[in-house]
């Protein structure tokens, strides 16, 4: 055997061995982490869906029983008047509240960020606490202090003589609910925005000073539109869930029953359609249509922001 056949021979690559075997494993391995997932999935949520807009389509009678009423129920929901309320109701409630929700998370993003706030870290938790009370109780809580014969603002207000409002009537308990989500939320669309501004490199600012730019122009100019992305989706989680307010009217409607009705929200009229009127039909059809204009709503929305920053 030659030198040659030998240096030839050493530099002609091995094949490595058990790599499809190794794949296989990793490949299996991959699976039985993915498929409990899966199983959940479909189970919790595909086939509910499925099966729900299965009974959307059906009605049942006094005379007849069950029977196939294809998409009455759809349309019975664009004439339903409570539905109607309701859906105008959550429009208000988004038009007003979420705009102050986002511009307060934005601002307390904005100041945590400049670094001239001292005790940052001890605000950032105190912001974020009311995110992590769960809703039922931040609810109840809010509930007791509106109160009129017994909530402490009441109570403070009558002894500074302010009067004595009250913060549950038809005209004010929709503010109300505006005050319990801001204050339950805004903490966490801070955290959002905040991580977002954390990540945008130092050298900007660094060079926005140096050409003289103040912190407000700074903070226009640069952090606002370089954390667009988390804005939107922030925007897209309260558009969500507001059509999906639920806990407010359903706990508060104990202390006021006059001014919150059982179709105060969609997500609550469908709730009671299904488990006190036992209108599961209808309810299924209700909520497949809150969810198509939940879609609808956040499409255009996202839309018509990737138009703006196209144009801009």
């Amino acid at each position: 055997m030659s030198t040659a056949t030998v240096a030839s021979g050493s530099l002609t690559p091995t094949k490595k061995r058990g790599t499809p075997l190794t794949k296989k494993r990793q490949w299996r391995a991959a699976y039985l982490f993915v498929i409990p997932f899966f199983v959940i999935f479909i189970t919790m949520l595909i086939i509910p869906l499925f099966y729900s807009g299965y009974l959307s389509f059906f009605a049942t009678r006094l005379v007849g029983g069950v029977s196939f009423v294809g998409f009455d129920n759809y349309v019975k929901t664009f004439t339903d008047p409570l539905f109607l309320a309701g859906v105008g109701r959550t429009a208000l409630f988004l038009v007003i509240q979420v705009p102050i929700m986002l511009g307060l998370a934005l601002f307390l993003a904005l100041a945590l960020d400049s670094g001239r706030v001292r005790g940052s870290k001890v605000l950032r938790l105190l912001i974020f606490i009311p995110y992590a009370i769960p809703g039922v109780v931040a609810t109840l809580m809010w509930g007791y202090l509106y109160g009129q014969d017994f909530g402490p603002i009441d109570q403070i207000l009558g002894f500074l003589g302010l009067g004595q409002p009250n913060l549950l009537s038809d005209s004010n308990v929709l503010g109300s609910m505006m005050n319990i989500v801001t204050w339950e939320f805004v903490g966490y669309n801070m955290i959002i925005m905040y991580s977002a501004l954390r990540s945008i490199p130092s050298e900007l600012y660094e060079a926005a000073e140096i050409d003289g730019a103040s912190q407000f122009r700074i903070a226009w100019s640069i952090k606002i539109p370089a954390i667009r992305p988390a804005i939107l989706l922030t925007v897209i989680f309260s558009i969500i869930g507001s059509f999906q307010l639920f806990n407010e009217p359903s706990l508060l409607r104990n202390i006021a029953p006059n001014a919150i009705s059982t179709s105060y929200t969609p997500n609550f009229y469908a709730y009671n359609l299904a488990f006190v009127s036992q209108n599961v039909n209808y309810a299924a059809a209700v909520a497949f249509i809150l969810g198509i204009v939940i879609m609808i709503v956040s499409y255009v929305v996202q839309l018509t922001t990737q138009r703006r920053e196209r144009l801009g």
